[in-house]
């Protein structure tokens, strides 16, 4: 009787229906469907920002400090007063100019009325010709003598005035290099301080001269186009990633290739009220390159690395998703633009990567930059059951338990009735 319970069992067992071929289901996945998108290229190039008007203060007379006469880090104007050097020994060399210069004239005055008394006693043969000649040239001489000595007396005020060390141009001071009773030197040029204009800066830029090459390329080519405007458009990235609030200008690209680094630089122009870009800092500069009518852009998120360095796309061709690799440009607010490897109207895969390997079947949901969890539901609705669509939820599941659960019992019930029979047929 048992053993007839027990075939029973088994028989209604083997009614249990097929398991689903997992292998074949479809992924649900979230792609976006590449189309030409007319956009303006640029380049990150690096660049260092330098004052468009530096002045170096530096000492033109030797001597002492005696005065610092401005606040360091302040505003100067041109002409304002920044130094005084101990001017004793230039006056006192400037009074002996000046009295070099009064004997000077005295001897000039002296030669002169003897030419002119030489004159007239050379013409009644009183005196000899050679003796009048003298005279003329001597009082030429002294002449001179004044002329030097007026020189002397210019330079002496010269020096004078350079023991008042002034502001050259309007900027910003940075701080003092040296201090009060301090020694600078004339012949070593000692610099006392540094003055900046920051309004408007400088940003040198360095470009390789095979990104040069490729850029003329591409314009030649046709594959970009230059801006209808004569005025190329650059922008600053700052060290958080933001962009600098004012564009600049680019002013001149070099003529020449630097031969120890293969670079040529180029050079930008920018407003800087705020003072935020400083001479010295390092940047990133965004040079605009010209207009790509038929640019694939692909959200950021669906560039993949790959361990040896590619950058790939997963491609979703025939309801099969495969890794492509593709050539990056670069980043836009828009996403990425693609280089080589993509072509117009692939759908490339922007969400649901885990759940993916090459070469297996997949359903393609457009992508909701806004959503999340769209695919995750779809997932748990597969899961659940072949029989669910990819826009099922968690309903689906529930679904699948409860189908699950409604065949265990049906099978418990069957055996149940077996049982019976068999022991009858028993006796």
């Amino acid at each position: 009787m048992f053993s007839l319970a027990a075939a029973a069992t088994l028989a209604a067992c083997g009614d249990d229906p097929a398991q689903p071929d997992m292998s074949a289901m479809k992924v649900p996945v979230s792609v976006v469907t590449v189309e030409p998108t007319p956009t303006e290229i640029y380049t990150q190039l690096p660049g260092r920002v330098e004052a468009i008007q530096e002045a170096e203060i530096r000492a033109r007379v030797t001597g002492i400090v005696q005065e610092i006469n401005f606040e360091q880090g302040s505003e100067v104007k041109q002409g304002q007063l920044l130094f005084t050097i101990d001017p004793a020994p230039y006056e006192a060399e400037l009074n002996r100019a000046r009295a070099d210069l009064l004997r000077a004239e005295a001897d000039a005055g002296s030669a002169r009325v003897q030419a002119e008394r030489y004159a007239k006693l050379v013409k009644s043969n009183a005196i000899s010709r050679q003796e009048y000649d003298n005279a003329v040239a001597a009082a030429k001489q002294a002449d001179a003598a004044i002329a030097g000595a007026e020189a002397a007396v210019r330079s002496a005020e010269i020096n004078l005035g350079y023991t008042r060390v002034e502001s050259p141009i309007d900027g910003r001071i940075g701080k003092s290099l040296v201090t009060e009773g301090a020694l600078v030197s004339a012949q070593n040029a000692t610099q006392m301080a540094t003055v900046q204009q920051l309004g408007r800066v400088d940003v040198d830029i360095t470009q390789s001269t095979t990104q040069l090459a490729a850029l003329r390329k591409a314009l030649e080519s046709g594959v970009l186009k230059r801006n209808s405007s004569e005025r190329v458009a650059v922008q600053v990235l700052l060290d958080d990633g933001s962009v600098y609030p004012h564009d600049g200008t680019l002013l001149f690209s070099g003529v020449a290739v630097d031969p120890t680094t293969g670079q040529v630089t180029l050079r930008a122009e920018f407003d800087n009220p705020e003072e935020i870009l400083l001479p010295g800092m390092f940047v990133r500069v965004r040079v605009q390159q010209g207009m790509d009518e038929n640019a694939l852009l692909v959200p950021r998120q669906a560039i993949q690395r790959t361990p040896d360095g590619l950058n790939t796309l997963m491609v979703v061709r025939d309801g099969v998703v495969n890794p492509v690799a593709v050539a990056v440009g670069p980043d836009f607010e828009n996403g990425s633009l693609i280089y080589k490897g993509l072509q117009a109207g692939d759908m490339v895969v922007v969400e649901g990567f885990q759940k993916i390997r090459p070469g297996a079947p997949v359903q393609p949901m457009p992508w909701n930059p806004g959503g999340r969890g769209q695919n995750g539901n779809a997932a748990q609705g597969a899961a659940g059951g072949q029989n669910a669509g990819p826009n099922a939820g968690p309903n689906a599941d529930q679904s699948g338990t409860q189908q699950t659960e409604s065949q265990g019992a049906s099978q418990g019930q069957a055996g149940a009735a077996a049982a019976p029979t068999a022991a009858t047929a028993k006796d």
